[in-house]
């Protein structure tokens, strides 16, 4: 009986173990991968403020976000990842 009570606190605890971690890249919000595509075009970053109608300053936020996400620290490398994470087509 020892063992069916130990095999059960076992099983109960792999129950409260958390889920397993996202690997890298995060999924991006549907406004941070609008905002990757407008990168990926080619648009600095004010003129997606202004198609979006949002600010320079939420842009700029958004693209931090999203280089936090997918760890890397320029926007070449973000568009990299991108790539490979198939985040975004090459046309």
């Amino acid at each position: 009986m020892a063992r069916t009570a130990k095999s059960k606190s076992k099983s109960s605890l792999a129950d409260l173990a958390p889920p397993p971690r996202k690997k890298r890249p995060e999924s991006l919000t549907s406004r941070e991968q609008e905002i990757l595509e407008l990168i990926w075009a080619g648009f600095k970053n004010k003129e997606i403020g202004q198609r979006l109608k949002i600010s320079v300053k939420t842009v700029e936020a958004h693209r931090a976000n999203m280089m936090k996400k997918m760890r890397v620290s320029n926007t070449a490398q973000l568009l990299k990842s991108a790539i490979q994470g198939n985040m975004i087509r090459i046309r």
